[in-house]
């Protein structure tokens, strides 16, 4: 290790290059593949996580899709400590000074605190869709008019709204000395369709603040739900939650845990008009980027959950592997890649897509590249062979029960 003060003035001209001479090549290629979400410039930076966290790739990735226009509100945990600790925020800004807006809460109110940025938003951009209405009737300029006209027709598409706002802005400004194109200015920056998400660990999204998140769900309105599940409360050092599986060590769980995972994705599903998601990055990341895509687009609710390897795990080959780990769980069949896009029932297909293949790894051997499973074999042998058993059986239990959704939801004539 070398001191801070030694490397920064070694790599002073680096870092003076990278911020000053690197531009952004944001509109080389479409954004939604892989090689096109690396070229957006990440609205994430400098994060205070464990090195190999599985959390930040998800909400840096996100950031690089949509952070010129997101808000985001943020559950108490490991995403709010990396995320925003004092006395700076991990998120930044792009040259024209847009990125996230990152707001904090409890556990207990999170999804709740992030419907309400939403229905706030909502109310403003409707006082906007009044009062371009009434400069239409104005027809102060014709370019102006159609521009708005546009915008309206667009009300909730984000990018063609963004796109729309900077073409429109030199003509507002142009107009500011009217009354009714002044009030719109005074609001311009919500003219964009703002990209609302609510993240959060399983700690909040399966436990404490499942009734919250069930509410908002429910509500059909247009929120985006990112989960990072760790399957344990990280922040507090590893303790037991809704979404550890069986047979995981963790604090009030030392035996192991006895019970199977609970199913956020398919209690979701059960409502038929959210979007629903599981992903896991190093697994298959056109998935992923692929669900992030389409639940941002879902006019409604969305629900993405992302596997997240986290330090409590005791991973045997080292946290800088993280990622293969995630490839891993797949293989395995203990992590299982789907979506559910509800559109799609009204065209006719099947809105639900199992993304995951027949398992092609060994489940015994994966539990036992990470601690939390293998500690079982030294502390207690006895229930160890038991629950490893179990464990798969419930894993398997829940890849079938997603297979007979490929049935149950198919049209008519599939069947």
């Amino acid at each position: 290790m070398t001191s801070f003060a030694e490397m920064a003035a070694q790599e002073a001209d680096n870092w003076e290059y990278a911020i000053n001479e690197v531009t952004a090549k944001e509109d080389k290629m479409d954004r939604f593949n892989i090689k096109g979400s690396q070229f957006q410039q990440p609205l994430l930076e400098f994060h205070g996580a464990c090195a190999g966290c599985g959390e930040t790739a998800y909400a840096k990735l996100v950031t690089q899709l949509f952070g010129d226009r997101m808000i985001i509100a943020n559950a108490t945990g490991c995403s709010s400590i990396w995320g925003g600790s004092a006395p700076v925020s991990v998120y930044t800004t792009n040259e024209e000074g847009h990125g996230p807006a990152w707001g904090n809460s409890l556990f207990e109110d999170n999804a709740e605190y992030g419907y309400g940025m939403f229905l706030a938003n909502e109310q403003i951009r409707a006082k906007i869709a009044d009062l371009m209405e009434e400069a239409i009737e104005l027809n102060l300029d014709d370019n102006l008019t159609e521009l708005m006209k546009e915008m309206l027709d667009n009300y909730n598409d984000g990018e063609k709204t963004q796109a729309i706002k900077k073409e429109m802005m030199p003509l507002l400004a142009k107009y500011s000395d009217n009354e009714v194109i002044a009030e719109i200015v005074d609001r311009k920056e919500f003219i964009t369709k703002k990209s609302q998400w609510i993240f959060g660990g399983d700690g909040w999204a399966y436990d404490i603040g499942y009734g919250g998140l069930d509410h908002v769900l429910a509500s059909g309105d247009d929120v985006n739900v990112f989960v990072f599940d760790t399957e344990v409360y990280s922040n507090t050092g590893g303790q037991s939650s809704k979404a550890s599986p069986t047979a995981a060590a963790a604090k009030f769980a030392a035996s192991g845990k006895k019970i199977k995972k609970k199913d956020l994705g398919q209690m979701a599903m059960t409502y038929g008009y959210v979007y629903v998601a599981q992903i896991s990055l190093g697994a298959n990341m056109n998935q992923a980027i692929k669900a992030i895509k389409e639940a941002e687009a879902f006019d409604g609710p969305s629900l993405i959950i992302a596997y997240a390897p986290c330090i409590s795990h005791g991973l045997k080959k080292g946290m800088g592997c993280s990622v293969s780990q995630e490839k891993d769980a797949v293989k395995s069949g203990y992590w299982h890649l789907f979506r559910f896009n509800p559109e799609l029932k009204g065209e006719g297909e099947n809105p639900f897509m199992m993304d995951s293949k027949e398992p092609t790894e060994s489940f015994r051997d994966f539990l036992l590249s990470e601690v939390r499973f293998s500690s079982l074999q030294k502390t207690f042998p006895e229930l160890a062979e038991d629950l490893f058993e179990k464990a798969a059986e419930d894993a398997e239990e829940r890849y079938q029960s997603y297979k007979r959704l490929e049935t149950a939801y198919a049209p008519k004539d599939e069947e």
